[in-house]
This record gives structure tokens, sequence and C-alpha cells, in this order.
């Protein structure tokens, strides 16, 4: 069905043409019913939108295709300084970045034990769950986080955090402290300890160190995660990168 779906899409030029569905149909060589339904999911998944009898790209597919270059040119500018956060720490590390209510995992690098993280590149997890969630919400725009409290909060472990009371307590002392700690909320038996990435007022981006529980050491982890979060975000300030 994928490949469907992207046949639709491969309709569709830049210059932003509108089509009939029979236009859609005769163009991919599917039947009319079935251009229809996937038509239907791309105008609810915002990569179409529907104007009477005809179908243009959405304003998603723009969004997310700007999205590419920016997050390549974040992951290259954040590696050198993963490497040495897992240097120091023999690790796992992550870079992550928001997207609606989620992190988005853009790097991960594994540490010596094989740690079960529900955690992969290109995987998504619910921001109030992670160490690195936290730390981007903390340091996103206050409407966001008043729309994230207002609304039932993910549960994907026992110690997943579902008061949002004690969740605004906790971005409150993140805002303060400029770390994020997470503590068996995302999978059991694995703490983490996060910092922002700044290109402004906001986080951009947040990188963190995940650990078995048993050797959770914040005060000995939390200098080179502020340490390289900091590094970063003054790469990311740099002129030459806007």
């Amino acid at each position: 069905m994928l490949d469907k779906a992207a046949a639709v899409l491969d309709c569709y030029r830049p210059d932003g043409g509108a089509f009939r569905l029979t236009e859609i149909a005769a163009r991919t060589g599917l039947a009319k019913t079935t251009a229809f339904r996937l038509c239907a999911d791309l105008v609810r998944l915002g990569l179409l939108e529907r104007a009477g009898e005809t179908y243009r790209l959405g304003g998603k597919l723009f969004e997310l295709g700007s999205l590419v270059p920016r997050r390549q040119d974040l992951r290259e500018a954040a590696l050198p300084f993963l490497q040495d956060l897992f240097e120091a720490t023999h690790e796992t590390v992550h870079l992550g970045v928001r997207e609606g209510f989620d992190v988005v995992y853009v790097e991960r690098i594994h540490g010596h034990d094989a740690l079960a993280l529900p955690s992969r590149i290109g995987g998504r997890l619910p921001l109030t769950c992670t160490g690195v969630g936290k730390a981007l919400l903390a340091f996103s725009d206050g409407a966001l986080v008043e729309e994230v409290l207002a609304r039932p909060l993910p549960r994907l472990s026992p110690h997943s955090i579902t008061d949002p009371v004690r969740l605004r307590t906790v971005i409150e002392q993140i805002q303060v402290s400029g770390l994020a700690y997470e503590e068996q909320e995302a999978a059991l038996g694995v703490s983490c300890i996060a910092s922002p990435v700044f290109d402004g007022p906001t986080a951009v981006a947040a990188l963190s160190v995940a650990v078995p529980r048993a050797r959770f050491r914040p005060a000995q982890l939390a200098p080179a995660v502020r340490t390289a979060a900091l590094g970063l975000s003054r790469v990311m300030r740099l002129p030459a990168r806007r």
C-alpha cells in the first residue's frame, strides 16, 4: 500500500498542480476506488489537500521535506560531540529532536552493554517518557507545555510520569538546572540524563546518556552531558550555519 501512496504523490511536481481523482487514477494506473481511498488517507495525514473535486500537495509534505536537510545538518554537527560523550562515558548516547508530542531519534551510539532500549534511529517516543523528550519539552514554547499537560500523559512503564502536577514540577526543575533525568520511565532497568541544544531561545535538539539503572551516577554523568550540549549549541549558533 505504501508503494501505491508513493505513486500518488509522485504524480505531483513542486510547482503545485492540482488533479482530479480520475487524472490521479489514470496517471498511477490504480482503480478509481483505490485512488480515492489513498487520497483520503493522504489528506488526513496532511500530505494532500482537497479543494472541491481536485487534490494538490499538502503543506505537511513541504514541511517534512524541509526537515531533511536541517536534520542532516544537525546530525553532522552533533556527531563529534556525541562521539566525545561516548568516549567519556562508554555508555549509549542519543540525539533527538521534537516532532509534535514526540521525540524523534536522529542518532544513537551504542554503549558496551546491550541495553534493552525502545529508542532507534528514526523512531519516536513520547516527550514525557524520555530524558531527551523532557529536555526538549522544558525548553519549548510555553503553549506546547500547557497543551501537553492538558492531555492524557502516556505510560511506557510503571515509572512513567502520568500526573500533570508532578510533570509540571519536573519541567520547572529542568528549566532551572538545564538537565533532564529519566528514571526507568521508558524502559525498566534503564535511566538517563539529557541536556538541551539551543539555536535561539528554544531547544532545537537534546542529547542524552542512557545507562543501566544499577550504575546510574548522575553527578558523574552530568558534566559530560552538559559540556557536549553546550558545545553543540555553540556550533549551531555560528553564523556560517544559518
